[in-house]
């Protein structure tokens, strides 16, 4: 899984420029013990495959670094630094929540307004669901929906509008009872950043624009992947193909802004983390007429967003990482809430192609952590956060690049064996019930809509309709379950398709699952149920 040479050269030749800069001098409140930041970085682009890193510190009401490490993109020279657009995914999800909370202290909404006050045409599976879901409900996944369900209605980019999406949650069935547990989900992000449209009277991003980002100066942060064409200083997504790093097309998601939809780099981040960490008062804004400082939002906001609603189940690491245990572990409004080392952590992390990132604070310590990467490693986030957790809280250091690194490995390796042997062990001499042209049509899902097979240049192709890129081809497996690979290998997501037959011998229904347990989540074929579309008779077809 490690970059090939040429590019490791590559990304590094063009660190070794930007470590030549001046580096964003250190606050006096930084601890006094010595942390060489660009060592680690430049440990962790190398161990995690990673092209570019920017990473935003704040501490004490100051900000202690905003800077980049690498290059924007493999192959090109431009180097990350503290202006480079990186998309952060979920991390836009604490900006509907504040979005929110700003409308809570106007008055104009409350936490516990049912949702059909402000969306009368909301509807979930449930009808005792769709009539007792609240605003906070929207924003504490503890709907009943599984994990990632109803994801493919966004992504990868779909074709359909976000009243189309907030119209299909009608049809996704739950997984559990309502507020039964936590699962993550970010259809009812899509549907709170309704909200947040319908009471502005124009667009989310035009929303969080004026009310948010314009307030703090957060000037070069984008809502919208259209907003960053002109702009040089864009990093590139990269993903893996066939275990090697590369530069892939970033897919826009303007269906899905409340949950996915801020562009953002280190230095307004920064301004972002500040807010957040000084109860929502905007540092340096002029006073009020009665000398109180300007807000984004309330005290009484603040500790809302940053108050345990959901709890989070605890699982137990791998005795290497015993040390990143939480005590307690629960979703608030927008951010996760645990602990590290005594103190309380407010954090969050985003996952689009190409782009990981992580924003991680410590009310206590009034510090803050953002670090993105223009590649897909959660490593790379985990070890650089306990590394600079460790150092701005004082703690005994680790070695987290090389513990997440192997245990990351010997997970991949497990998968890897696992499908290694899925394939040795299929019934390999086996055949299709029916002759290939018996499998094609089209089938339809209850909330996704319809997928196609046909024959392509001799082969059987699945295409998902709303889904221009979600198409592949179809290989034989054992029996009636076949394997879609997808056409773009970057996606990493290839799938089961397994048919079920009717005693008559027609097909009954088709269902889905991922190949590999690394597959993202929001690949969430397994929630799909397809059956065959009515064929048309002759009478009909006129």
């Amino acid at each position: 899984m490690n970059r090939i040479a040429a590019a490791i050269l590559l990304a590094f030749t063009s660190f070794a420029a930007v470590a030549q800069a001046p580096a964003t001098p250190v606050s006096a409140s930084a601890p006094a013990r010595a942390y060489d930041l660009e060592a680690d970085v430049t440990s962790v682009m190398k161990t995690f495959d990673v092209p570019g890193i920017a990473i935003a510190i704040v501490k004490d009401g100051k900000v202690v670094v905003t800077r980049g490490f690498g290059v924007r993109k493999l192959g090109e020279p431009a180097p990350v630094d503290g202006k480079t657009i990186f998309e952060v995914a979920s991390n836009s999800k604490a900006f509907t929540a504040a979005a929110l909370a700003m409308l809570v202290d106007e008055g104009k909404l409350e936490w516990d307004d049912k949702v059909t006050k402000h969306l009368p045409d909301f509807q979930m599976y449930d009808a005792y669901v769709t009539h007792e879901m609240t605003v906070r409900d929207l924003l504490v996944h503890r709907s009943g929906l599984g994990l990632g369900a109803g994801d493919l209605l966004w992504w990868p980019t779909t074709n359909f509008t976000t009243d189309e999406i907030i119209a299909q949650l009608r049809y996704v069935r739950p997984a559990t009872s309502f507020r039964n547990s936590y699962a993550y989900d970010n259809l009812l992000y899509i549907v709170a950043g309704k909200i947040i449209a319908q009471k502005a009277g124009k667009p989310w991003g035009d929303a969080v624009r004026e009310r948010i980002l314009k307030p703090l100066g957060m000037n070069t942060t984008t809502t919208s992947l259209a907003e960053n064409v002109g702009n040089p200083n864009v990093s590139a997504p990269h993903s893996k193909i066939n275990g090697k790093a590369a530069a892939v097309r970033a897919l826009p998601v303007p269906n899905a802004v409340g949950a996915v939809g801020i562009n953002t780099n280190a230095e307004d981040i920064a301004r972002w983390m500040m807010v957040l960490l000084d109860g929502g008062v905007i540092a340096g804004a002029p006073k009020d007429a009665q000398g109180k400082d300007a807000r984004l939002f309330s005290e009484a906001q603040s500790r809302e967003m940053w108050t345990a609603q959901t709890p989070m189940k605890i699982s137990e690491p791998k005795p290497a990482l015993a040390a990143t245990r939480p005590n307690f572990f629960a979703y608030g409004l927008g951010f996760q809430l645990r602990d590290y080392k005594g103190r309380k952590l407010a954090l969050h992390g985003g996952a689009l192609q190409g782009f990981y990132s992580r924003v991680v604070m410590v009310p206590e310590a009034k510090l803050g952590i953002a670090i993105f990467t223009n590649a897909e490693s959660g490593g790379a986030l985990s070890s650089l956060q306990y590394r600079l957790l460790d150092h701005y809280l004082d703690a005994a250091p680790s070695d987290w690049i090389k513990l997440i690194s192997d245990v990351e490995t010997e997970a991949r390796n497990k998968d890897l064996a696992k499908q290694k042997t899925a394939g040795a062990t299929r019934a390999a001499a086996s055949r299709p019930s029916l002759p290939m042209a018996s499998y094609d049509g089209e089938y339809n899902d209850a909330w996704y809509g319809a997928v196609t097979i046909k024959p392509v240049g001799g082969k059987r192709v699945m295409s998902f309709t709303r889904t221009p890129d979600l198409t592949g081809e179809l290989e034989h497996f054992q029996h009636d379950t076949f394997i879609v690979r997808w056409k773009e290998r970057n996606f990493n997501a290839d799938a089961y398709v397994t048919f079920s037959l009717n005693p008559d011998g027609s097909i009954e229904r088709m269902k889905m699952a991922p190949l590999s347990t690394e597959t993202d989540f929001s690949y969430d074929f397994a929630d799909l149920l397809f059956t065959p579309a009515k064929k048309k008779d002759a009478k009909e077809a006129k």
